[in-house]
């Protein structure tokens, strides 16, 4: 994998910086569920580190709690896994190095290069100015060494209430970078920490917690996302102004995916709000979520790896996604038949009472993926869509009067049509050819057509549930002047169907198989299911839909 990140990465080993080492990490703060966006700095920075023979650790920045939970922390150290990295025995919190962080913030104190300020928030960023105009010096600005060591140490015992004092850097209140006017690096905040619990009552702001916990682990590359890229002058500063080790900030382009919302304050709103049921709900773009739906690990490692890594901001057509799942499960997962509108066939001349066993081909990718039995019977189950008593053009399934083939079983023709008192189609009348034993006609004759199918008497009962776009539009944020991007939610996003008719072959089938219903798409088995209810959550249609002449399931 070579990209502009291993180009520097290359040249710092040439030149013998930090000793030939390379050592990454993946630190996310545990305010919420990983989604697709970081997958993709996942695989990219255990990748990097295993190209390298280096290390890479797993870091919680948890230096916010009251957006924090150990619920969090659980899910995220279990996708990291699902998606098949091992960060060695590497695990490591912020709030580990809150003694360090706290000594660090009197040493800044101590060469005069931080103050308490008493200006409450609205007046910090009143006095910080704006892109075109310099920032004011607070007028706590010149403190002594003495009085703001011992209000920083007050604040630290608790004296002093929430948001009545921060400690700030003192760098430069006219830098053209605003992150550089005197940024806040603690601030007062009584809240129950999920590691530290009520120990402490000042935290660290995050860009002064991180930075010193890449250098206190020894980081070699510190690989974020662009919108970091801002901050990097007082990632620096602060490395350079405490004199300590110093690894090097690396910005790449974040993922942008259409018809997907990845803002985490976002998806949060879209779980409390109840839009849908929950952080692993198959439409949202959590890696537990996705996994849910039917992802695999391997599927969506290649596509972070097909995707590469950039400078330039850009967005990713989440067919791209589909297809890395589309390529692995077309390799690997079973044929199945499943009816999902049901039509039923009685054939007339079949034998009464008698049924036959078939073979059928698991995987035709898959020699080794072998065979299954399915049965056949009188009475069948077929898709609504695959007959049309007044066909359009081009239209090659059962019509009145036309032979079809039935997959891995015979050729049928339609001889009557039943319809209910409204005059919709319930039953279709057909013959057989036993002559066609397997599909084929002896005399050579040609269908157009070949039909999946289930037997009547032996179908399974389930529930599928069927996934479209959570949201409408490419770009969720697109909305009308006056709304947010929640005025473009799908609502059509979850179609649920009951009963779906499936072949007996998937009595048993546990949650997290995956399969392909043929002529259908992938479908997976959902958490949800039971020994005495199946449910299948689509996870992609197939490629090359059949029937665009006539509308999807």
């Amino acid at each position: 994998m070579k990209n502009f990140i291993t180009d520097i990465i290359d040249k710092g080993l040439e030149s013998g910086r930090y000793d030939g080492k390379v050592c990454t990490r993946f630190p996310p703060e545990p305010n919420g569920y990983l989604h697709i966006g970081h997958a993709k700095s996942i695989c990219l920075n255990f990748s990097l580190a295993a190209q390298y023979k280096g290390l890479c650790s797993l870091r919680f920045d948890d230096t916010n709690p009251s957006k924090e939970e150990l619920e969090y922390v659980k899910s995220i150290e279990a996708d990291v896994k699902w998606l098949g990295f091992d960060w060695g025995g590497r695990l490591f919190y912020a709030s580990d190095y809150f003694g360090k962080l706290y000594e660090f913030a009197v040493k800044l104190i101590e060469k005069e290069k931080a103050y308490v300020c008493d200006l409450n928030p609205e007046q910090i960023r009143e006095y910080r100015g704006t892109l075109t105009t310099p920032g004011r010096e607070s007028p706590y600005r010149d403190r002594s060494r003495e009085e703001n060591l011992d209000l920083f140490k007050r604040m630290k015992k608790g004296e002093f209430e929430d948001g009545a004092r921060v400690l700030r850097a003192k760098i430069d209140m006219a830098h053209k970078n605003i992150v550089m006017r005197d940024p806040t690096i603690y601030r007062i905040k009584r809240e129950h920490h999920h590691r530290t619990g009520n120990k402490w009552c000042i935290y660290p702001m995050y860009d002064f917690a991180h930075c010193l916990s890449d250098s206190i682990e020894r980081i070699t590359y510190s690989i974020c996302t662009l919108e970091f890229e801002n901050n990097r002058p007082l990632y620096n500063w602060i490395l350079d102004a405490l004199e300590v080790y110093h690894p090097q900030q690396i910005e790449f382009a974040r993922l942008n995916l259409s018809y997907t919302i990845l803002s985490k304050r976002k998806l949060i709103e879209l779980v409390k709000e109840k839009h849908v049921s929950g952080w692993d709900d198959p439409r949202m773009p959590t890696i537990s979520g996705l996994k849910r739906r039917g992802y695999t690990a391997g599927s969506i490692r290649n596509f972070a790896a097909g995707i590469g890594v950039s400078k330039v901001n850009s967005s990713i057509d989440i067919v791209v996604l589909e297809n890395s799942l589309r390529e692995e499960l077309n390799r690997n997962a079973h044929r199945v038949m499943v009816v999902l509108k049901p039509l039923k066939v009685t054939i007339t001349n079949y034998p009464k009472g008698k049924e036959e066993v078939l073979d059928a081909i698991n995987n035709p990718e898959d020699k080794s993926a072998g065979t299954r039995k399915v049965p056949f019977s009188r009475t069948l189950y077929i898709e609504q869509d695959d007959f049309k008593e007044d066909p359009p053009k081009k239209f090659f399934r059962l019509t009145p009067g036309r032979e079809v083939r039935l997959r891995y079983a015979y050729f049928i023709k339609c001889e009557e049509v039943i319809k209910d008192p409204e005059g919709s189609v319930v039953e279709l009348k057909c013959s057989y050819d036993p002559a066609t034993h397997g599909g084929d006609a002896p005399d050579g004759r040609k269908v157009k057509a070949t039909l999946h199918w289930v037997s009547a008497p032996h179908a399974l009962k389930a529930e599928a549930r069927l996934y479209d776009h959570l949201f409408l539009k490419p770009d969720p944020d697109d909305a009308e002047k006056g709304k947010d991007y929640k005025s473009n939610l799908n609502p059509a996003s979850l179609k649920v169907i009951y009963p779906v008719y499936a072949e007996p072959s998937l009595k048993g089938a546990k949650p997290g198989n995956s399969y392909q219903f043929e002529r259908q798409g992938y479908f997976c088995v959902d958490k949800d299911s039971s020994h005495t209810r199946l449910v299948f959550n689509r996870t992609v249609p197939l490629r090359d839909s059949w029937a665009k002449i006539s509308k999807k399931p």
